[in-house]
């Protein structure tokens, strides 16, 4: 059985940029398992553009030397903004050759505790024992699809992580369900894919971020109003940028502006591109049936609808049991809320040696984790208390 000091499962933005930070820590043994940005590459679509600033876009290494400007300086490749998902995704693979170039690709079956330590499974079987673990493994696991739809065949409806390729439904009519970034940017690649395209809203009305534009791109106004990763509403975007204060709130205060500052929004600059866009809002799908190749919507105003797909823009919710390679008995011993694992200033669980990064620490962090641009305080938090416990 190979050894480590840890063993990281997941090499998107989270995994690898812990991992640029631990392997700076003296005599640390630092493995990666995954496959590199394979969320953001075969589970988003082609022609997306990333809704984050390219100042919550960057990856985290200890020297903040491996920045999206690096890249540009070393590849030649233009960073523009909006930041198109290709070139993050090339970004990201990018990071890894220089701070991760022994990365193992190779899948981790399982994940079981092993005396003071644990030990991995990987798809070969092979096996490896490891101090501590870190789980970096995205959100693929966490799709939501409500749950009156479940019945439906993959071919009539399916969640929006699903597709990377929307060109298949050129010439196809399709319902979105959602209001956020990704069911507006689905519908808008669809209809510019030659699909024929309606939105549905339960909401009375679509927000759009950067309603007075002048906040964010007159500098002394927006260093006031907003920190660089821009997550959140102004103002609430300053303390959600700082997770130990955030962490430190009262947990209904928590719970209120968590959700508050990830509401349901699209770019200012897709506001144009859905505008020939059909979008009802305070409008719900209530049933959907099949009816031989397309699919039939009863919706909330006693109308319906035919289409061929509904893609099911309704986001994520956190819940470490699906994460497939944990094991029963870790699953008992971490204390979890909701679905998310209680955790440490150093991200660690209940559970000694065991930490959690990305979304899953976001009810211990707040908002921020949800997003790239939370790797680099989770980076240098997990650093800290890695080492401090040794």
């Amino acid at each position: 059985m190979t050894t480590c000091d840890v063993a990281i499962v997941g090499a998107g933005p989270y995994g690898l940029s812990a991992a640029a930070h631990l392997r700076a820590a003296n005599g640390l043994d630092v493995r990666v398992f995954g496959e590199p940005m394979s969320f953001w590459e075969r589970h988003m679509p082609k022609g997306m553009l990333l809704r984050s600033p390219l100042a919550g876009s960057h990856l985290s290494d200890p020297s903040r030397s491996l920045t999206l400007q690096a890249y540009q300086k070393t590849s030649g490749n233009q960073i523009t903004a909006p930041l198109p998902l290709y070139r993050f995704t090339d970004y990201g693979r990018w990071f890894q050759s220089q701070a991760v170039p022994d990365l193992d690709s190779r899948k981790v079956d399982r994940v079981e505790k092993n005396g003071a330590g644990f030990r991995l499974t990987l798809e070969d079987g092979e096996t490896w024992k490891a101090r501590r673990v870190i789980i970096a493994a995205g959100i693929m696991p966490f799709a939501w699809q409500p749950p009156e739809f479940k019945h439906l065949p993959f071919t009539l409806a399916s969640h929006a992580c699903a597709h990377c390729e929307l060109s298949r439904f050129a010439g196809k009519k399709v319902a979105v369900i959602g209001a956020g970034q990704s069911a507006l940017e689905s519908a808008a690649l669809l209809r510019e894919m030659g699909a024929e395209v309606e939105v549905f809203v339960r909401a009375p009305f679509v927000r759009w971020l950067w309603r007075q534009k002048w906040f964010h791109t007159f500098k002394p106004v927006a260093r006031l109003l907003y920190a660089p990763p821009d997550v959140g509403q102004a103002g609430l975007s300053h303390i959600v940028a700082r997770p130990n204060l955030f962490r430190r709130l009262p947990r209904p205060v928590q719970d209120r502006w968590g959700k508050r500052a990830i509401r349901a929004a699209g770019a200012a600059w897709l506001n144009p591109r859905c505008a020939p866009i059909r979008i009802k809002t305070s409008t719900s799908v209530i049933s959907a049936s099949p009816r031989g190749e397309r699919l039939s919507l009863r919706l909330s105003d006693n109308t319906e609808r035919f289409v061929d797909h509904m893609l099911l823009a309704t986001g994520y919710r956190v819940d470490i049991s699906r994460y497939p390679f944990l094991t029963g008995q870790i699953l008992e011993s971490i204390r979890r809320i909701n679905g998310y694992p209680q955790l440490d200033s150093g991200f660690q669980t209940s559970m000694p040696g065991l930490h959690f990064l990305g979304a899953p620490a976001a009810w211990s962090f707040g908002p921020l984790m949800r997003f790239v641009a939370g790797a680099e305080f989770a980076s240098r938090a997990i650093t800290r208390g890695i080492l401090r416990k040794g």
